[in-house]
């Protein structure tokens, strides 16, 4: 994980505020580089200067990946990564991504010279490095011999990038955050790879010439219809007969393969963070409401973590007033009841006595973080400058969730699950953290997913399913990605892996979700059946069986300023 910043301007000033430097900082705080290089603008006696800013959080390879990555000091290319890099063509990646990822872009110059070698084929060569990565990420990458800048997101769009266009002069700043005030900024699309012609703009001209040569390059190099985010084909095969899904069904022990193989990158080789001041030594930390999604990853990856790493599951729950007045009318009720009586609470304490009982010898830490209404207030402010350019009462719901879980602290729960009057208050020393995010999408668990079964059968549900994956790239995830990593930590997706993804997509419809049976002798319901089959097949019985419940509802940070709760989802939040 890292924070990029750079600026293409004619200006002298970089765009980087002291406070915007702080927030870049906060997301990479293992070093912070700064480059910069002087193009002459053509028809014209002025220079068109590019700044670039980038910090590090280092979890990859065996030393700090200083960044900017330039090919020399001073002159040449410039690379600013943020992401992950889990595969390049296919293949597993050791050492350092970004480093890797820098000498390949680089090789177009050293195999050919700058003469012969055509622009267009320079081109050709960057892009399709770039689309040979499988793995989170966002970019900045100035190819010096052509004079051009390369900027954009991976195919889901799971790390921030956001795009500023100065109305005053001819610039464009791209960075992870927007500066405050945050009004101009927009998320970068995730579409495509976007090059900037620097040779081509005249800097004494307006705006709006610098964005007319702005290219949208495409993630395939042949248009798909069919393909999903560019990554693979939706099934649409329709059962020919009915069809159970059970213990018994071989997409069983296949899901089971693909999680696990997804989920070894994420967890394994991860550095032991920087003092992190305990004897315990935990690296992975799983934001943990006891849901289905999560409680899988955290039994999976206890089978691939070494034995003496212990495995934080963080379960977040606030004070919403409307809840403080109803359990006011209620005088048996305990004040710790107003944070134990959350949703997810108390489904979090069960799969935590599940993973106890299931995984024995592993060390657990299940840390209850209780957010009071009056300190959520006092981060609203900054919640509002992560999430922009979102800002809904549904964004802002979200985001408290992931913002104060992110942070990492609350009670400290080890040997015992149930509530303590006062449990050691603990942080983790994690800087990874594992999402169950992507599993309702993939595998049919939203309600509206049962909704087009019952109203059009398997093509309705098959229609829905594909809108809901199609959507991923343009939701949500840099949003996400903006207010968590804010705390120098790095969210990291298992169910949205580009294999993974693949793989979901390409499974028959019946061998995810079975709304066509909807009793099961079991007792499982039918909305994403098969993790629940393999919850169950784990020893989480009681997980297996959990309802789908929306973070924001489980967490009850849901219109959380609201004194009746009828405010709508979608209505902006007031300041």
């Amino acid at each position: 994980m890292c924070g990029i910043h750079a600026t293409i301007t004619a200006s002298t000033d970089s765009g980087l505020s002291p406070e915007l430097r702080q927030s870049l900082v906060n997301r990479g705080p293992d070093h912070l580089g700064q480059a910069q290089r002087e193009i002459p603008c053509p028809d014209s006696d002025q220079t068109l200067r590019l700044y670039f800013t980038s910090t590090v959080l280092a979890l990859r390879g065996d030393h700090i990946a200083k960044q900017p990555l330039e090919e020399n000091s001073g002159v040449g290319s410039v690379l600013c990564w943020n992401g992950e890099a889990w595969r390049i063509n296919g293949q597993l990646v050791s050492g350092n991504d970004g480093e890797a990822i820098f000498s390949m872009l680089q090789s177009s110059t050293s195999s050919t010279s700058s003469t012969s070698s055509s622009n267009q084929d320079r081109e050709a060569h960057i892009v399709d490095v770039l689309r040979s990565i499988e793995g989170p990420f966002a970019f900045v990458y100035y190819d010096s011999p052509a004079s051009r800048v390369y900027y954009g997101r991976d195919r889901l769009g799971r790390r921030s990038l956001l795009i500023k266009r100065s109305s005053e002069s001819p610039s464009i700043t791209l960075s992870s955050i927007a500066s405050v005030p945050t009004t101009g900024w927009e998320e970068v699309s995730s579409e495509g790879i976007w090059s900037v012609d620097l040779k081509a703009p005249d800097s004494s001209t307006s705006e709006l010439s610098f964005q007319n040569h702005v290219t949208k390059l495409a993630w395939l190099p042949a248009s798909n219809q069919e393909m999903v985010s560019s990554i693979g084909v939706f099934n649409h095969e329709l059962p020919s007969s009915k069809h159970e899904l059970d213990f018994t069904s071989p997409s069983l022990q296949i899901l089971r393969h693909k999680l696990i193989e997804s989920l070894k990158p994420r967890v394994l080789d991860v550095p032991e963070p920087p003092n992190a001041g305990s004897d315990i030594d935990v690296r992975i930390a799983i934001l943990f409401s006891g849901g289905l999604d999560c409680t899988v990853l955290a039994r999976l990856a206890h089978e691939l973590m070494p034995i003496s790493q212990g495995i934080d599951l963080i379960n977040v729950a606030f004070q919403n007033p409307r809840q403080v007045a109803l359990q006011a009318k209620q005088p048996h009720l305990q004040a710790s009841d107003i944070y134990e009586s959350c949703p997810d609470r108390a489904t979090g304490r069960k799969a935590f006595a599940e993973l106890q009982s299931s995984c024995p010898g592993r060390y657990w830490r299940f840390i209850a973080v209780n957010v009071p209404f009056e300190e959520a207030m006092t981060h609203k402010a900054k919640v509002l400058s992560l999430i922009y350019p979102h800002d809904t009462e549904m964004d802002l719901s979200i985001a408290f969730a992931l913002y104060f879980a992110a942070r990492g602290t609350g009670d400290c729960y080890v040997d015992q699950i149930e509530w303590q009057p006062s449990p050691p208050v603990t942080s983790t020393s994690a800087r990874v953290l594992l999402s169950g995010l992507g599993a309702d999408e993939l595998f049919g668990g939203y309600s509206r997913h049962e909704a087009a079964f019952k109203r059009s059968g398997y093509s309705g549900l098959i229609d829905e399913l594909k809108l809901d994956v199609s959507r991923i790239g343009q939701r949500n995830l840099g949003r996400d990605d903006r207010i968590m990593a804010h705390w120098g930590r790095e969210v990291r997706f298992p169910y949205l892996d580009e294999e993974f993804f693949r793989f979901a997509i390409g499974s028959p419809v019946w061998e995810k979700c079975d709304f066509e049976n909807t009793f099961h002798p079991a007792v499982i319901d039918p909305a994403k059946r098969i993790l629940r089959l393999l919850a169950d097949q784990l020893d989480l019985p009681t997980t297996a069986r959990q309802k789908k419940r929306a973070i924001q509802f489980g967490s009850r940070t849901a219109k959380i300023e609201s004194a009746t709760g009828r405010l709508r989802g979608t209505a902006q939040v007031s300041t």
